[in-house]
């Protein structure tokens, strides 16, 4: 087993400086030659040793596993693309979907010749391939992500790798503790300890091996220190045996992770010009920047090259023999995609006794979705205060004060093909914007694989909160992505945001953001509902005239709705217009249909706001969303009315004056926009 793991990490570790300094390839047995090295040699090379190695170990172990236990590894940096992208060319899995990289010389000259541009996948770890099913571009994310993939999966281990640096971000930092609220689930993190952040000193690696047992334990972890200085196969027996008895730890619930020690950019050049590289900062990117104009940069990529002995794991067309071809058959490359067979025939339609307020309605719908038995709920210690409390005790409900721990969770939890929801305030909903943004990323890169959506419940909006708890900011953020996948629902009413949940928890590929006040009880006739949900508008017979509008209102949430609800008929009265009421689901809908799926064509917005009618959006959220979803296609008077930051803290009412989500405030807009609009006042009917 020693010698398959050394030489699958030797293989990939060649692989990988190959790609990084070469447009092509030398042959084994040939010296590297000016023509063929990278003129401006790209690439990060201080996580290469020691993810090669953690990864090599962690395949060979799945090998062997027994059939009924599964070990997913999950990369945590994403500058490890390199080593991904190596090990998918040594394995076949980079030629299964894209036929050009094939597993011979031909093959690799191709792949380094594109690299860091391959084919589409670049050069960062990336979902199509093994190890990349986690989100990039987000920091600190990994081990939680883990947690959720694992989460009430007793059948598999989730192994994240990841760096010491990435250990102090709170993220991460925090996952640790956080794991205590989730007995059972197998985790086993790797822990790759090369002592640096980026640019500096990394505070782990600061610590000693006494130190390192003491923190972890202090968290509730049992680590085992593996330090690699000296002898490879005898540093490999270490890491092997470590790995095995961590993992049956794991299988028995105790949490254990492996903490692997190694010097930064071990194998790579321990000096360049008289500078010191081995050991620092330097090596986070490969050192040999001038490989094509410098003899001794040429020298040193050679000697570099030569030390993994690549004439004892690949033939002459760069085909793996002997070890190495029998390390390649050993390991499997779980992948941890669509791993969780689907609920059969669905959710049927949603029957609720009504009225409910907002705590009964989206419990309802929880709880008939958890009885399928592939729902988890997350909550930031608030569901008690999101009038939720009698879920907190249900075995399928998790809470701690993190959300960017339970942001992870879900992830990691719907990745596996797993429908979940988050229930979090608005105001906290910042915190997840990295993270979102980030999963929109990897589920672009990955296709619309059918994994069922990322689902956010955003309660306690500013308008009803304290100065402090003010941030629509989430939403504002997700929309001016332009990213098809994002659906930002506003309903009108607690029984529109149940139905709305049902609908979402069904639904794939999306990341879908509900906005709904928890103390609502406003109350709207339910004969458009499902025109709303299939279109994301309608309007509102109950509050408009039969005839063509001379003023259109447009409600999003369900604040808007009781506003605009209490002031039409005040308003009609005083200018004497025929009015039409829209209720608006999905914000998305304003935009641009050549960007947005349910997007408007021009048709549609002159059905639904008339064809000349000057148009009041009032939403709950920033009216720049609003502003970048209309994007000028609306051309006619539009005032939008929405959340502004105020002066200070005030009371409700006169925080909804001051921004004129009142009925004085519409009432205003609609004289200023009906007077530009016709010079005049709206005659009278």
């Amino acid at each position: 087993m020693n010698a398959l793991a050394d030489a699958l990490w030797r293989a990939a570790t060649f692989v990988a400086v190959v790609l990084v300094h070469f447009d092509v390839p030398p042959t084994l047995h040939e010296r590297t030659f000016n023509a063929k090295i990278k003129a401006r040699p790209a690439g990060h090379w201080g996580t290469v040793p020691g993810t090669a190695w953690a990864l090599a170990h962690t395949a060979l172990a799945a090998g062997v596993a027994p059939p009924e236990r599964e070990l997913i590894p999950v990369i945590g940096a994403g500058h490890a693309g390199v080593v991904q992208l190596a090990y998918s060319w040594l394995n076949g899995h980079l030629a299964s979907i894209r036929p050009q990289y094939t597993r011979d010389a031909a093959g690799l000259a191709q792949l380094a010749a594109d690299f860091p541009q391959v084919s589409g996948l670049g050069a960062e770890t990336h979902p199509l391939l093994p190890g990349g099913i986690s989100p990039g571009g987000c920091l600190g994310g990994t081990l939680a992500f883990s947690h959720g993939l694992a989460m009430a999966a007793p059948e598999r281990i989730a192994v994240p790798i990841i760096g010491d640096g990435e250990c102090e971000t709170p993220t991460t930092a925090a996952s640790w503790l956080a794991a205590r609220t989730l007995d059972p689930c197998r985790v086993l993190p790797i822990l790759h300890l090369n002592g640096f952040r980026m640019g500096s000193r990394s505070l782990l690696g600061a610590m000693t091996e006494t130190e390192l047992e003491a923190y972890f334990s202090g968290l509730g972890w049992h680590a085992r220190v593996v330090r690699v200085d000296g002898d490879a196969l005898e540093a490999h027996r270490a890491f092997s045996n470590a790995l095995a008895d961590s993992i049956q730890d794991v299988v028995a619930g105790t949490k254990s992770t492996v903490v692997f020690s190694c010097v930064k950019g071990w194998t790579g050049p321990e000096s360049v010009d008289g500078i010191p590289l081995l050991g620092t900062a330097r090596l986070h990117k490969t050192p040999l920047t001038l490989v094509r104009d410098e003899c001794g940069q040429q020298e040193l990529l050679e000697r570099w090259l030569v030390s993994y002995r690549p004439a004892e794991l690949f033939d002459r067309d760069a085909r793996p023999v002997g070890v190495l071809a029998e390390a390649l058959n050993a390991a499997v490359w779980n992948r941890g995609t669509s791993i969780w067979p689907a609920a059969e025939g669905g959710s049927e339609g949603l029957e609720l006794v009504r009225p409910k307020g907002f705590g009964d309605a989206v419990a309802e719908v929880l709880v008939k979705h958890a009885a399928q038995g592939d729902f988890h709920l997350f909550s930031p210690d608030e569901l008690q205060s999101n009038h939720l409390g009698s879920l907190a005790s249900a075995e399928w409900t998790s809470e701690v004060l993190a959300e960017e721990i339970l942001l992870g969770w879900l992830g990691g939890w719907t990745a596996s093909g797993r429908r979940g929801l988050l229930v979090s305030y608005e105001a906290f909903a910042p915190l997840f914007t990295s993270g979102l943004i980030g999963h929109l990323k990897h589920r672009r890169l990955a296709g619309r694989a059918k994994t069922p959506s990322l689902n956010v419940l955003l309660t306690s909006y500013g308008w009803h909160n304290t100065y402090t708890h003010g941030d629509p900011s989430l939403a504002t953020a997700l929309l001016a992505t332009e990213d098809p996948a994002v659906h930002v629902l506003t309903p009108a009413d607690p029984h529109r945001t149940a139905v709305a949940l049902d609908s979402m928890l069904e639904s794939t590929d999306n990341v879908n953001i509900v906005i709904a006040g928890k103390h609502s009880k406003v109350r709207i006739p339910e004969l458009t509902i499902k025109q709303e949900m299939a279109r994301g508008l309608a309007i509102w017979p109950h509050l408009s005239d039969p005839q063509e509008p001379e003023l259109t209102f447009v409600a999003a949430g369900d604040l808007a709705a009781a506003v605009i609800s209490a002031a039409v008929p005040n308003i009609r009265r005083q200018l004497g217009c025929s009015i039409r009421v829209v209720g608006l689901l999905d914000l998305t809908v304003l935009g641009d249909p050549r960007r947005w799926p349910r997007g408007m064509t021009d048709a549609e917005v002159r059905h639904f706001l008339g064809e000349r009618s000057p148009v009041v959006i009032a939403t709950i959220g920033h009216p720049a969303a609003v502003w970048g979803l209309l994007a000028g296609r609306v051309r006619r008077p539009v005032r939008v009315i929405g959340w502004r930051e105020p002066r200070g803290p005030m009371p409700q009412q006169a925080l909804a004056h001051e921004l004129a989500f009142d009925s004085e405030g519409l009432l205003q807009a609609a004289i200023e926009l009906t007077t530009t609009s016709r010079q005049e006042p709206c005659p009278n009917r």
